[in-house]
């Protein structure tokens, strides 16, 4: 049926038209997308994020307005802050249905770019939606417009280009049209997706037009499972078959591809061990046999041994980053060799290896066959198991608290998580030296559980990530681990929690400082320079007492209910309060500096080569050592 159009707008002729702003036709647009993968309908564009202003208040916020009821709305604090709780939201609905974010132009804008880059280093999808300077120029310059000398078609949204899979600004109506649709190309589909950014000058947000019916008719983007070539596949099975120390190493992909069970089944009939990135932890249970835990820097014993040793490591699903292979001097096997199974071809080339381009579970699956009657040497399975029980052995340890009337260690809060959650909880982290103790001694129990963003290791993303985490799974305990670094990087959101009533728990950290940061400082020669939050003595250093700050009365000020926990007894059961708590609960504590199980792997930070004090001296010594280890494959 054709609705009316405006006055003095006639409708074209045999075309079923309806007259919107673009705004409006956008909002409609989107609330009518869907995915589809193995027979299951998604909504694509679950809801929509804004701070308004004058780039897209009267055009996006009106659209809203007019369709409130088919696009749900979340008020922001932060514009980077609700690019980060989309892509909680998509993490954890497994890629297959996101949200939208709207800005203004200028500040709100190029606050999207921190948040775009870490959706499209982790290929999570999240639609972008700043406001623009007017396409018809008439009021040039804006407030909070850049003028570009020699390009009047420039504009701060374009910093968003680099850190985009998609990027469009839409100067005239109709062009909303193709541009919309390739857009939600990109978001559905596994090789492509990530950010994407549809600029909309605000002249052209308010602009009407009249729009194809159909454009708003409900459309479904059906998610692809390709299936291995058949020589690939072939190739990859003789090899495996012909190993003698075969290694996998899953990553985030398996998670995407909802692969677990396709990994269970083949390393229980084959007895591969199997390690793990930081994206990958938990795509099998920490109990598993063949579960060896994480790999690399900051790896567990067993799993970096068994790597060095390796004849074929079979990636799934991963991206082999620096902290994967330590920095290229990991693998020290001089035979060994690469298979890698991944969706996306640039990833599956990566360490000279032999491709198997194809979804992570239509391969697994294909590998299990192929490899039917195949098991590794009985032997191999005694070592690595062997190796498994002596590490569980250094997590009992780091998590056994003797004394429960004294401060807990970082170790020790995780020993006491540990006991509070089951298999639902949801554990969120990004940053610090949380990351390397949670890959290292974290017991995760599911692929859902084990939620740190290790791509871009971005400060600030727990707090908003949870709130993305708890809307896209309102009944499961949603666990945001931060320290006082990241904490003071972006608490705004816990307004928003309180808004939205949504009972994520914050467990904040107090150690006075960035305490990964100094660590590494002292480990490379600079001496913990700047990584201290203490009072200025008077030779200009950072050495003095702690900074009188009280981070716990600040997230109470925010609406947060909050346990100040001192002891390992009172944190135990500050975190069972919070877990059972229906509101935004924080548990703070301030923890003992002991050092956690130490890195099994090295990482290449490269060294002052020149340098006048004697730290930075011997810190170089021990890097051209560990440098000259590195291994290239070919």
């Amino acid at each position: 049926m054709t609705e009316p159009s405006g006055p003095g707008e006639p409708e074209a002729p045999g075309t079923p038209t309806v007259r919107l702003t673009v705004a409006q036709a956008l909002v409609r647009f989107l609330a009518a997308q869907h995915t589809e993968r193995d027979g299951v309908r998604h909504r694509l564009i679950a809801g929509m994020w804004g701070v308004f202003g004058h780039g897209n208040v009267a055009g996006i916020g009106q659209a809203l307005v007019d369709h409130a009821d088919v696009m749900p709305y979340h008020q922001g604090r932060n514009e980077q802050a609700m690019v980060h709780a989309a892509v909680g939201y998509a993490r954890q609905r497994g890629r297959l249905s996101a949200q939208a974010v709207t800005t203004s132009i200028g500040p709100g804008a190029t606050n999207l770019v921190t948040g775009a880059a870490l959706a499209t280093i982790n290929r999570l999808p999240v639609l972008l939606l700043p406001g623009d300077y007017f396409a018809s120029h008439v009021a040039d310059p804006l407030l909070q417009q850049l003028e570009h000398p020699s390009a009047a078609d420039v504009s701060v949204n374009d910093t968003l280009r680099p850190v985009s899979r998609w990027f469009d600004r839409i100067t005239r109506p109709e062009a909303l049209i193709p541009s919309a649709l390739n857009a939600m190309r990109v978001l559905t589909d596994p090789v492509e997706t990530g950010a994407v950014t549809l600029a909309l000058p605000q002249d052209v947000q308010a602009e009407a037009h009249d729009w194809p019916a159909e454009f708003f008719a409900d459309r479904v983007w059906r998610v692809r499972r390709p299936a291995p070539d058949p020589d690939e596949l072939a190739g990859a099975a003789a090899a495996i078959r012909r190993a003698a120390r075969p290694l996998i190493v899953a990553g985030g992909g398996v998670r995407h591809s909802a692969a677990e069970e396709a990994l269970k089944a083949l390393v229980g009939a084959t007895g591969i061990p199997v390690a793990v990135t930081q994206a990958g932890k938990g795509v099998l249970r920490h109990d598993h046999p063949a579960d060896v835990g994480g790999i690399g820097h900051t790896g567990t014993a067993v799993a970096d041994d068994l790597a060095r040793t390796a004849d074929l490591v079979v990636g799934v699903g991963t991206r082999f980053t620096d902290f994967t292979t330590a920095s290229g001097t990991l693998f020290q096997n001089p035979d060994v060799r690469f298979v890698n199974l991944n969706i996306t071809a640039f990833d599956a080339h990566k360490l000279a290896a032999a491709t198997l381009v194809c979804d992570a579970r239509a391969g697994l699956a294909a590998l299990a066959e192929g490899l039917a009657g195949h098991r590794v040497a009985a032997a191999y399975e005694a070592e690595y198991r062997g190796g498994k029980e002596r590490w569980e052995r250094v997590v009992e340890a780091a998590y056994r608290a003797d004394d429960d009337s004294a401060a807990p260690s970082q170790a020790q809060l995780l020993g006491a998580l540990d006991a509070v959650v089951d298999d639902t909880d949801v554990v969120i982290n990004a940053a610090g030296s949380l990351p390397g103790d949670l890959h290292r001694l974290w017991r995760a129990r599911s692929s859902r559980q084990y939620h740190v963003e290790y791509g871009y290791s971005c400060m600030g993303y727990e707090i908003p990530a949870a709130i993305g985490v708890q809307q896209a799974a309102p009944d499961v305990p949603v666990w945001a681990l931060v320290g006082d670094g990241t904490y003071l990087m972006m608490p705004t959101e816990i307004v928003t929690a309180v808004q939205e009533e949504l009972p994520i728990k914050v467990v904040l950290i107090q150690n006075h400082g960035y305490a990964s940061i100094g660590g590494l400082s002292e480990s490379v020669g600079a001496e913990r320079f700047g990584t201290a939050y203490r009072r200025r003595t008077p030779d200009g250093s950072f050495s003095g007492p702690p900074l009188p700050v009280d981070l716990a009365a600040n997230a109470a000020s925010l609406g947060m209910d909050v346990l100040r926990a001192g002891t390992v007894a009172q944190l135990r059961a500050a975190l069972r309060t919070a877990r059972a708590a229906d509101r935004p609960t924080c548990v703070y504590v301030e923890t003992d500096p002991s050092d956690a199980p130490a890195a099994e792997a090295w990482w290449d930070v490269p060294v002052a080569e020149v340098a006048g004090r004697p730290a930075a001296a011997e810190a170089r010594e021990r890097y051209v050592r560990e440098a000259a280890r590195r291994r290239r494959p070919l």
